[in-house]
């Protein structure tokens, strides 16, 4: 699989270019789908740390509108694809409970930029993870999942419900579809690529 967004630059051959891996975390709240897209894109078997829910989780764990849900990610899911020779994206799921948070910090260092998966059903829930990126600098795209039933919501309202600036990007997705995935994707390495460039020149 191959994204165009990272073709190399004309003349250069693979002995010229450095091997190189690209992390990017895909947050957002509990059930949002975060372990679906991981393992849609990924080439590997992913890594998975899911656990089944216990009864000692009932009053800690905020399942309204996931009541199917049986299993959470107690750790990170990880995925990798492979852009070209010397080139791989890592994916690294984080969990989605407060409880767990305390992992974002190892989880985002060296981090390009990540994915914040939304359920418009469930909104709020995505407002940590938004929080958390704005408040460390790091680059970030909102993937709204676009789950079975749920209404379709314009990404402008989307947008102002969440009290973003205008700058990070907003997509309609399913994290089922791999083409779908592969957008988001896309879309947040461009944008990271565009602001540290930006950055870079700024402090020229």
């Amino acid at each position: 699989m191959e994204y165009a967004a990272f073709e190399p630059e004309p003349g250069m051959t693979p002995v010229d270019t450095p091997a190189m891996a690209i992390k990017i975390l895909v947050a957002g709240g509990f059930g949002v789908g975060k372990t679906t897209m991981v393992g849609t894109i990924s080439e590997i078997r992913p890594l998975h740390t899911e656990e089944l829910l216990s009864e000692r989780g009932i009053y800690v764990d905020d399942t309204a509108g996931v009541e199917s849900k049986i299993t959470t990610t107690v750790a990170l899911d990880f995925g990798r694809i492979t852009i070209r020779d010397g080139l791989w994206l890592y994916l690294f799921g984080t969990p989605g409970q407060d409880r767990f948070w305390f992992m974002w910090d190892e989880l985002s260092v060296g981090a390009l930029g990540a994915v914040v998966l939304a359920d418009t059903r469930r909104l709020q829930d995505c407002f940590p993870a938004v929080d958390y990126f704005e408040q460390r600098g790091l680059p970030f795209v909102v993937a709204v999942n676009c789950f079975d039933g749920a209404r379709r919501h314009d990404p402008i309202k989307v947008r102002r419900a969440l009290g973003l600036d205008g700058v990070a990007p907003i997509i309609l997705c399913d994290v089922r579809r791999r083409d779908s995935v592969k957008e988001v994707l896309t879309t947040l390495v461009t944008y990271s690529a565009g602001g540290a460039f930006q950055a870079a020149h700024a402090g020229a």
